[in-house]
């Protein structure tokens, strides 16, 4: 295979980029790529700036912004740490109910909005103060939570499932995928996703000690109160921002049902309003706004600046790199080793590794998603769904390590009884393992059973 030496340099910069993203979390890589994206362009790939700044993902850009911007109004506002707060009291003190309702807080959480980082981020204080109040391990405690968090990360509201469904609405034309039909794909993701942590996080708590802790707790209760006290009545704000919450979540959803989409289609001022998650969110967040109900200077300092523009500039580069060769050429190399079903194992494993020590969604999907319709096309064959569901649950699962947000969140939050270098190695070696668990689960799930 004969490789062009444009497409060489624009491998090696990705790889800077890649190892540089493992070894220094405080510098931002997404900056990093645009200016290597410049310098391979312009000195090996014959492209201009300019050229080179057209790939820049404008409306992937705008969902983001669009989306974070009007939960950070209600993360801002009080309104998701209340929601919490009622939810968590709905075991009522029956201790052993306590895993299910965090493990299905944190998925409601998640998948309405915040995302993976900012609903583990609200959950993790909460769930490891009733850990250290229940007597269950905050290692056990972090499977629940952090697994959650990342089964519903690829919610079409949530940052991270907008990221993937931007990267694959890109790429759609290239998979012979409708564009009517992103909208279900996009679901089927999700729950490809739900399934498969579910499966790994769920199993691995029962395995590794659940099952014997709810066993202990069968009829125990302690007083709900201690255990999460009451807040304060939603105000009228944290009312507005919930039913803004829930008109997003109906007006993404609505025109993708088949028997409203003659509707839309008559009516297509509406549906060009609605044309994605990012425009609704923006006018939901103007209301907001207008009503006196966010702070939006307090709204933008929480937004994740640093993973948009992560993830933004790698795809910058990662167009760069089409265009020069590079992306073919991991291409070929990738599919000599594979075959329409082991694909799945390859794309759950390598993302993996790859992702224990960077960014998930800001570096990995990046990187690895654009391949796919490549991928395709060399093993001659292959199902893009499952093939884009490994490469995102392989990159995800890995994240209850302690070097990713999610693991170092939960270490943060655990108790003061507990030994928190014990709990390091045991995230540690949890999360390295998933890299290999992943993409078994992948294997069985999209390969064999073709799921």
């Amino acid at each position: 295979m004969e490789i062009s030496l444009a497409a060489i340099m624009s491998m090696v910069a990705l790889a800077i980029v890649v190892i540089i993203s493992c070894v220094n979390e405080d510098l931002n890589v997404g900056f990093l790529s645009i200016g290597f994206a410049i310098i391979v362009g312009g000195v090996w790939g014959g492209l201009t700036g300019a050229k080179v700044m057209g790939s820049f993902p404008l409306s992937l850009f705008m969902i983001l912004v669009g989306v974070t911007f009007m939960f950070g109004m209600a993360q801002t506002n009080g309104t998701m740490e209340k929601l919490t707060s009622y939810s968590v009291r709905l075991c009522k003190g029956n201790t052993a109910l306590i895993p299910l309702i965090v493990y299905v807080l944190t998925t409601f959480v998640t998948t309405i909005g915040p995302g993976n980082i900012a609903g583990c981020a609200l959950m993790a204080p909460v769930a490891m103060a009733i850990a250290s109040r229940v007597g269950m391990p905050a290692f056990l405690m972090t499977l629940l939570v952090v697994g959650a968090a990342n089964g519903a990360a690829f919610s079409p509201f949530a940052p991270t499932g907008i990221i993937s469904n931007g990267i694959i609405a890109k790429m759609a034309p290239g998979l012979g995928i409708p564009a009517d039909q992103l909208n279900s794909l996009a679901w089927k993701i999700h729950f490809n996703s739900e399934l498969a942590q579910g499966l790994v996080n769920v199993g691995g708590f029962f395995l590794l000690g659940g099952w014997a802790w709810i066993q202990k707790q069968r009829g125990a209760s302690l007083n709900i109160d201690e255990l999460a006290p009451k807040p304060e009545p939603f105000n009228k704000h944290q009312w507005l921002t919930l039913s803004m919450v829930f008109v997003l979540i109906l007006m993404v959803v609505l025109p993708g049902l088949p028997a409203l989409k003659p509707f839309f289609k008559a009516n297509a001022w509406l549906a060009n309003m609605l044309s994605n998650v990012g425009s609704v969110a923006f006018i939901l967040s103007g209301v907001l706004m207008l009503a006196g109900s966010g702070d939006s200077k307090a709204s933008v300092k929480v937004m994740p600046w640093g993973v948009i523009m992560m993830v933004c500039g790698v795809s910058v580069l990662i167009d760069v790199m089409d265009q020069a060769g590079g992306l073919n050429a991991m291409v070929k190399m990738i599919g000599a080793i594979s075959n329409p079903t082991s694909i799945n194992f390859w794309l759950g494993l390598i993302p993996g590794i790859i992702s224990a020590y960077s960014s998930s969604s800001g570096v990995v999907m990046p990187m690895f998603l654009p391949m796919v319709p490549g991928l395709i096309k060399e093993i001659g064959g292959g199902n893009p769904i499952a093939m884009i569901s490994s490469i995102n649950i392989g990159a995800h699962l890995v994240d209850t390590s302690p070097l990713s947000t999610l693991g170092a969140l939960c270490i943060a939050c655990a108790g003061e009884h507990e030994d928190k270098a014990k709990l390091f190695r045991k995230l540690l070696i949890w999360g390295l393992a998933m890299s290999v668990v992943g993409a078994i689960v992948c294997y069985v799930f999209f390969g064999l059973l073709n799921f």
